[in-house]
C-alpha cells in the first residue's frame, strides 16, 4: 500500500468572519493578502513535505487551485519542482493539472518532463477538469470542459511517447511544431492517477485508461457504488479491477489528546471548510456537470469536497440571504457537521489508539491500495500541524500497512493496474466489501 501526505496548503490569516460574510473562500478580494506571511507559508509548506518524506511517507501528494485562499498551490508545478530537487525518495503525485484551463497541453508536457527529470522518476501525474470557479477564473467555457480535457490528455501522451517535429490539428488544440526536447524520465511515460468526487464519466474514463481513481473523501457507500461501476467498466475492457486501481484521500488530524485533536479538527471547519470552497453559481456553472453526475450528486446530503452536496445543488436554485449574519449561530452549525463527518467517517480525527480502528474500516470496505491524508485545514500552528503528523506516521502508519498486507491491498507499484486479466463473460471479483457499513449505520 502506498501511504501519501497532501495539504491545500491553506492561507492562515484571514478573519473567519470575511469568509462567512462573502459565503465562501472564492471571491474574498485579495486586499487581504499579506505578502511576508504568505512568503512565511509558501517555505513552511515546502519544509512541512520534507518533513513528511523524513516521517516515512511514501507519496507527497500536491493540488491546484486558483483565486482561493483555501489553497496557497495556485502554481503547483512550480512547487513539485522544488520538491523533486529537496526529496530524494518519496514519490510526487499531482492531484492534479487543470487541463481544461490551462490551455496549453505542450507547456504542460514540457514542464512536467522536467520535474520527472529532476526527480529521476519519482513523478505521479494526475489530471483534472478543475474546480467548477476555475473555469469561471481563468475564462474557460465550462461546456467544453470534458472535450477539452480528453484531447489534452491524448495530446500529451503523444507529445511524450511519439518522436517529433509534427504537426498537430485537434478541435481545441493547434500546434505547428511538436517536438519537446526533454522527455519524461520514466518510459513511456509517468504513471497517471486521477481525482475525482462523484463524476461517473471521470470513473469511466478512469477505467478505459486503466488509471487509478482517487477519491477525494466522498462518502463511503457512494463510493462503493463507482467502485463497483469502475470494476464493471474494467471487466468490459477484459480486466478485473484491483485495489491498485483505487484509492481514496481522507480529512485526518491528530493530537497526543482527543481534546487536542478536537481543537485543530476545526480548521475544516473554519470559514465553512471545503462545502464554502466557492458559491453554488461558481461551484457548478451551466454545462459543467453532465445530468448524470447531478443526479448522483443530488443524492448526497454532504461532501467534504468542494461543497458538492444535495443542499448545494438547492441552494443554486434559490436567491441568496441577504439578511444579517449570525456568527456564532454558523460556528454552533459547523461544529456540528465537523460531528456528523466524524461520524459518518468523512474525517478521522483522535489519537493514534482511537483513529487506527476507523481507518481499518475504511480500508476494509472501499479496499484501496492507495490512502492519502488531508492534513488539518484552517489556522493551526506549524506545531500542531506536525504533531498531528508525528502521530500519524509513527504510531498510525505501521499498523496501516500491517492490515494492507493482511487483507491483499496491492498498490499500482506493485501490481499493475489493469494487468489482471479477465477472460470474456467471465464474472468479475467483487471490488468493495459492504459488509462494515451496516454497522457503521451508513
Amino acid at each position: 500500500m502506498q501511504i501519501g501526505y497532501f495539504t491545500e496548503r491553506p492561507y492562515r490569516w484571514l478573519p473567519e468572519e470575511e469568509l462567512l460574510r462573502n459565503r465562501a473562500f472564492f471571491a474574498v478580494s485579495n486586499k487581504f493578502f499579506d505578502r511576508e506571511k504568505a512568503a512565511d507559508d509558501y517555505n513552511y509548506y515546502l519544509d512541512e513535505y520534507c518533513y513528511a518524506e523524513d516521517l516515512g511517507f511514501d507519496v507527497l501528494a500536491l493540488n491546484e487551485h486558483h483565486g482561493n485562499p483555501i489553497c496557497m498551490g495556485s502554481v503547483m508545478n512550480v512547487e513539485a519542482a522544488v520538491l523533486a530537487y529537496r526529496t530524494k525518495r518519496a514519490r510526487l503525485v499531482l492531484i492534479g493539472n487543470p487541463l481544461p484551463v490551462i490551455k496549453h497541453p505542450l507547456r504542460m508536457a514540457e514542464e512536467l518532463a522536467e520535474i520527472d527529470l529532476i526527480s529521476r522518476g519519482r513523478l505521479v501525474t494526475g489530471w483534472v477538469r478543475g474546480a467548477g470557479s476555475e473555469q469561471f477564473f481563468n475564462n474557460a467555457n465550462p461546456a467544453y470542459n470534458r472535450e477539452m480535457f480528453n484531447e489534452a490528455h491524448d495530446f500529451i501522451v503523444q507529445a511524450w511517447t511519439r518522436p517529433g517535429p509534427w504537426r498537430y490539428e485537434g478541435k481545441h488544440f493547434h500546434y505547428r511544431h511538436v517536438n519537446p526536447w526533454a522527455l519524461p524520465y520514466q518510459r513511456p511515460h509517468p504513471p497517471m492517477w486521477i481525482p475525482g468526487t462523484l463524476s461517473p464519466e471521470t470513473v469511466q474514463w478512469c477505467a478505459e485508461h486503466r488509471y487509478p481513481y482517487i477519491g477525494l473523501g466522498t462518502q463511503l457507500a457512494p463510493t462503493c457504488d463507482l467502485w463497483d461501476f469502475y470494476a464493471d467498466e474494467a471487466a468490459r475492457h477484459g480486466y478485473q479491477a484491483g485495489p491498485e486501481n483505487f484509492g481514496y484521500m481522507i480529512a485526518t488530524a491528530l493530537g497526543e489528546t482527543e481534546e487536542q485533536a478536537q481543537q485543530v479538527a476545526e480548521g475544516f471547519v473554519y470559514g465553512g471548510g471545503q462545502n464554502a470552497f466557492s458559491a453554488p453559481q461558481f461551484t457548478m456553472p451551466p454545462g459543467y456537470n453532465s445530468k448524470a453526475a447531478i443526479r448522483v450528486m443530488a443524492k448526497t446530503q454532504t461532501s467534504a469536497w468542494l461543497g458538492i452536496s444535495g443542499e448545494k445543488i438547492k441552494e443554486q436554485m434559490q436567491d441568496g440571504d441577504t439578511g444579517a449574519i449570525d456568527y456564532d449561530d454558523i460556528r454552533r452549525k459547523l461544529r456540528a457537521a465537523l460531528l456528523r463527518g466524524q461520524k459518518n467517517l468523512q474525517v478521522i480525527v483522535g489519537t493514534p489508539k482511537t483513529i487506527i480502528p476507523k481507518i481499518k474500516t475504511i480500508m476494509t470496505v472501499l479496499r484501496t491500495g492507495i490512502f492519502i491524508i488531508l492534513s488539518i485545514q484552517g489556522q493551526a500552528g506549524n506545531d500542531e500541524r506536525r504533531t498531528s503528523m508525528r502521530l500519524f506516521a509513527q504510531e498510525v502508519m505501521p499498523a496501516l500497512k500491517e492490515h494492507a498486507r493482511a487483507i491483499g491491498l496491492p498498490d499500482p507499484f506493485e501490481r499493475t493496474p489493469g494487468s489482471v486479466k479477465l477472460a470474456p463473460g467471465a464474472q468479475r471479483a467483487p471490488v468493495v466489501d459492504r459488509g462494515p457499513l451496516a454497522s457503521l449505520g451508513i
